[in-house]
């Protein structure tokens, strides 16, 4: 996947000077040792220059990650730790932090060996808000050496959404079409994120695109979109123009990234671009997408945002979805019911003209946009790449600065089933436990709207320490809870 951060993690041991620093040595070379046993050394760098004891050693360990390319940092406790230098370290440190701390190994070596990291994990949660440092603490940050090096792991999808946003910027083309304020976005919170954001107009994308025309790598992005469609090249003619628009994007993106490494598109697709354009730009999002650069649909800024999160996490294709129809009671009697623990309020279908990319669909092929084509020529609205969505795990989520400036997230696993879905665009039936109660308490109660971002595999746990490292107050992240567990909303005299 292009377009995303490649993470080097600096491991840097903290020690007590009234303990043996032979301790934190001796627990960060376990340490380190475990995670190349267990996954690939390249992840992560084992600052070896010094245990940090004093300012004077924060200095020194903090020059050191940096030299050495470190975006990420772990701060290690191999015993109590220094409360100040460890968060003064984490507070010079521009990037996501994590904090873990390491446990006794054996009752045979409870007197100079005892390390009591598991008290000074306190002292540094304490020290880090005195200083207001978002750092992230895994759900039991004390563990073995093979324990700790689970936690570096699962540190690495959180810091890339980090370090991504912190050097993102936000392209947009056009206003959000008439009558679709639900996908507002406020970009103040934005810049509290630490994304740009650069807003043009339909006109600048239409003037770029026809100083693409006659471009001559048009011959070939055409040839690479005959390969990918095969059989399901059904629209031959309107390849050219799709193919002059993909590279108008990535010429876009290229000139105008700035001082920025990454980057991600809010495009324009209706009503007036497929009359302009002579098409609808859904295969090529799709296709842009599907290489790590998320184009979302109808100038939907936050999502984006959260297609750009998801990527980071998953390092795989995710796409953007209403949260469409409801499944028809016929097709869950024949289709679901007996033969998956769903409710057929827990099912719905998620759809979109055509903006998934084709390794996500069961089979596929270029069509128009039935919904445009009802009141257009047919012929302006091809472009689209229509396909039941592969069935397997997924995560819907979306990060959200609402109308009221707040900014609020969610996520919610489940599964696209496998169930033929007898429709149009790219579509799946999907199912989330409890899904109705989320519909209404969530999505409905706290006003997000219809479009949700889709990464394919379960993501939220590291999706949701994303969102509390960014500064989404706690209270206002939410998931698909279960029925033991009501919502505040909710009526508790419902049966």
């Amino acid at each position: 996947m292009n377009n995303i951060p490649t993470i080097k993690l600096g491991v840097v041991a903290v020690s007590r000077d009234c303990f043996p620093e032979s301790l934190a040595i001796n627990r960060r070379k376990a340490l380190i040792e475990a995670y190349g046993k267990k996954y690939s050394a390249a992840d992560i760098y084992e600052c070896p220059i010094c245990i940090v004891e004093s300012e004077i050693h924060m200095l020194q360990a903090l020059e050191d990650i940096k030299k050495n390319g470190c975006n990420a940092l772990c701060v290690y406790l191999g015993n109590f730790g220094p409360e100040i230098s460890e968060t003064l370290l984490a507070k010079h440190f521009d990037g996501p932090k994590m904090f873990i701390a390491a446990a006794e190994e054996s009752q045979s070596d409870l007197l100079d060996g005892r390390g009591d990291a598991y008290c000074g994990m306190l002292n540094a949660s304490y020290n880090l808000r005195l200083r207001n440092i978002r750092a992230y603490i895994p759900e039991y940050p004390v563990g073995t050496a093979d324990e700790c090096a689970d936690m570096l792991h699962e540190f690495l999808p959180i810091a890339r959404a980090v370090v991504g946003l912190s050097e993102l910027k936000l392209i947009t083309f056009g206003p959000r079409p008439l009558n679709f304020l639900a996908c507002n976005a406020p970009i103040k919170q934005l810049f509290n994120l630490g994304v740009e954001i650069e807003e043009n107009s339909e006109l600048d994308l239409f003037e770029a695109y026809h100083k693409h025309d006659g471009d001559p790598r048009i011959a070939g992005v055409v040839e690479d979109m005959r390969k990918e469609l095969g059989a399901g090249n059904q629209k031959p003619a309107v390849l050219d123009k799709l193919a002059q628009y993909e590279l108008t994007l990535l010429d876009w993106v290229r000139d105008h990234k700035g001082y920025r490494k990454y980057a991600a598109i809010a495009g324009k697709c209706w009503p007036a671009f497929q009359t302009q354009f002579g098409f609808v730009p859904c295969y090529v999002n799709s296709r842009l997408t599907g290489a790590g650069l998320p184009v979302s649909c109808e100038v939907d800024i936050y999502g984006a945002l959260s297609e750009y999160i998801g990527a980071c996490v998953s390092r795989d294709a995710v796409t953007l979805l209403d949260i469409n129809n409801t499944v028809p009671a016929d097709m869950y009697r024949e289709s679901i019911a007996g033969k998956f623990p769903y409710t057929q309020k827990d099912t719905f279908m998620g759809f979109h003209c055509g903006n998934t990319c084709s390794r996500k669909l069961k089979s596929f092929c270029m069509k128009n946009q039935k919904i445009m084509a009802r009141s257009l020529p047919e012929e302006v609205t091809d472009g689209t790449l229509e396909g039941d969505i592969l069935p397997g795990e997924i995560t819907f989520f979306r990060l959200q600065s609402t109308a009221d400036n707040i900014l609020r997230a969610y996520a919610a696993e489940g599964e696209i089933l496998p169930v033929e879905t007898r429709s149009f665009g790219g579509v799946g039936v999907f199912a989330i436990p409890e899904m109705g109660r989320f519909y209404r308490h969530v999505l409905i109660e706290k006003n997000y709207p219809h479009h949700g971002a889709v990464a394919f595999g379960h993501f939220g746990k590291a999706l949701y320490e994303i969102f509390k490292l960014i500064g989404v107050p706690v209270e206002e992240i939410s998931y698909n809870q279960p029925r033991s567990l009501p919502y505040p909303t909710e009526n508790p005299f419902v049966k």
